[in-house]
């Protein structure tokens, strides 16, 4: 798990925006691959350009930490995507739905980097990541079961 701190820091080393965008693409490219049943109509993001997929899964249901699953057919957006699910990984629903995504934009620099549609984009994402995390821990409680055991993944 990756802070915004660490990847804000992570992007001042690179310096010019041609190494942000290769690391990016490398960071995109090491996404492990995501199960062909998660590409669903209810995981994909409809408002963005790229074809992006997005599922929820408990990692630690123990601590109430949520994982995702991602996938995109664009290296830029798909990069993005690598660094959004870092910053949530582990996290509880709560936090996750707490992520500033205009804070995101401005620590990395990409608020002047891409653009406007793929705001909107990365936007969806995020919407998409935190709608999930909610429905995953709401699903938990209507189980009746603290998170702690319970194998949950939205479909």
């Amino acid at each position: 798990m990756k802070t915004l701190d660490e990847l804000a820091d992570i992007f001042e080393l690179l310096g010019d925006w041609d190494q942000r965008y290769q690391f990016l693409i490398e960071i995109g490219e090491s996404l492990p691959a995501m199960p062909p049943e998660a590409r669903t109509d209810a995981n994909k993001v409809k408002e963005c350009m790229s074809q992006v997929w997005v599922q929820a899964y408990w990692q630690d249901a123990a601590r109430g930490g949520i994982a995702y699953h991602g996938d995109c057919d664009t290296s830029i957006i798909k990069g993005v995507l690598a660094l959004l699910i870092q910053l949530c990984e582990g996290k509880t629903a709560q936090e996750i739905s707490a992520l500033d995504v205009d804070e995101f934009f401005q620590r990395l620099g990409l608020d002047q980097h891409l653009s406007p549609n793929r705001h909107v984009g990365v936007y969806a994402i995020v919407r998409l990541m935190q709608k999930q995390a909610q429905a995953l821990s709401a699903a938990a409680r209507t189980a009746g079961v603290a998170t702690g055991g319970l194998q949950i993944v939205l479909h």
